[in-house]
């Protein structure tokens, strides 16, 4: 071990400044919606993890109504491209809103979780998987994302933290402040790469909260490569063990593109289409899809984002 944190150390003595750059500048800056209206919360009074939070209300939002609710990961990259690091955003309110307005979708709130830069793949990397590696094996993990300047020094995984967060403290928070449909079929998880990975190890740990997942890049690799990597293996074997068993109302949205970061999950993703299936996933309620030419981006997810809304709220 004491061998493993003197090469990160050396590794990174020359990319601290850029690599605390990156992770920070968009974080707990307050997004502008084009559509409906956002509250913003610095952190949730009292929660265990302390993050941002914006909560996109819909046009025409009132406290009469009830609505269902979709949490997403990486919360800053949502709505407002003016405040995150590549100038890209998902354009979340721009198409629900648009949704609503011409495919006569249910409104929805959105509630945007930001990641907490250099603790993101500390949230993010599923942990019981994880933890079934060998020692050595997690220092080769820990390497990896040094090199890949994700993390800076030892690597500590507490996604299991960060989920329990979100179910026992900021559910409860958004359902007590907000006018929430708080049931499982109403409850709603998405995220891309990282956040695509943590969606899925949240189905698996949480089935009675979550009614729907979107996982779009999933990042199966946990790291930047596929040789001398065990972390997709341990992950599918756990999603084989866990995952509860298919039924019409609960719905899976799993996709990938081919290119840039992409390029490395189709086997992956194919693997865990067949293993859903083999759950008893079937086209009523599972959407799996690769998207030929698509790279790893805000830009790309965007596109693909109406289809899974869709999907997941019932409406074709």
């Amino acid at each position: 071990m004491q061998r493993v944190l003197k090469i990160i150390k050396a590794m990174h003595i020359f990319k601290l400044v850029g690599f605390f750059f990156l992770i920070t500048s968009s974080y707990a800056q307050i997004p502008k919606s084009a559509f409906g209206s956002i509250q913003f919360f610095e952190k949730i009074p009292g929660a265990s993890v302390e993050t941002a939070i914006a909560v996109w209300l819909p046009p025409g939002y009132t406290s009469a109504k009830k609505y269902p609710v979709f949490y997403m990961h990486d919360g800053q990259m949502l709505f407002d491209a003016t405040i995150t690091w590549n100038a890209q955003e998902w354009k979340v309110d721009e198409t629900i809103a648009n949704l609503i307005e011409e495919d006569s979708l249910n409104a929805m709130l959105v509630v945007g979780i930001y990641n907490r830069g250099e603790k993101r793949f500390s949230d993010y990397f599923p942990q019981k998987p994880y933890e079934t590696l060998s020692t050595e094996e997690q220092q080769n993990i820990t390497l990896s994302l040094n090199e890949a300047g994700r993390i800076n020094g030892p690597f500590r995984v507490a996604s299991d933290a960060y989920l329990s967060f979100i179910v026992d403290e900021l559910k409860p928070f958004v359902d007590a402040h907000f006018a929430t449909r708080s049931d499982r079929n109403s409850t709603f998880l998405a995220g891309s790469s990282m956040g695509g990975l943590i969606s899925l190890y949240a189905l698996c740990r949480f089935p009675e909260v979550f009614g729907g997942i979107a996982c779009f890049s999933t990042h199966w690799t946990g790291i930047h490569r596929n040789s001398n990597n065990p972390f997709p293996a341990s992950m599918l074997e756990y999603v084989n063990k866990h995952l509860v068993i298919g039924e019409k109302s609960r719905r899976i949205y799993l996709d990938t593109g081919t290119e840039t970061l992409d390029s490395l999950y189709l086997n992956h993703h194919r693997e865990a289409t067949e293993l859903i299936k083999a759950k008893g996933y079937t086209a009523s309620n599972f959407n799996s899809n690769i998207s030929i030419g698509a790279d790893h981006s805000e830009k790309a997810w965007s596109k693909r984002f109406p289809e899974a809304v869709r999907f997941l709220m019932h409406s074709e």
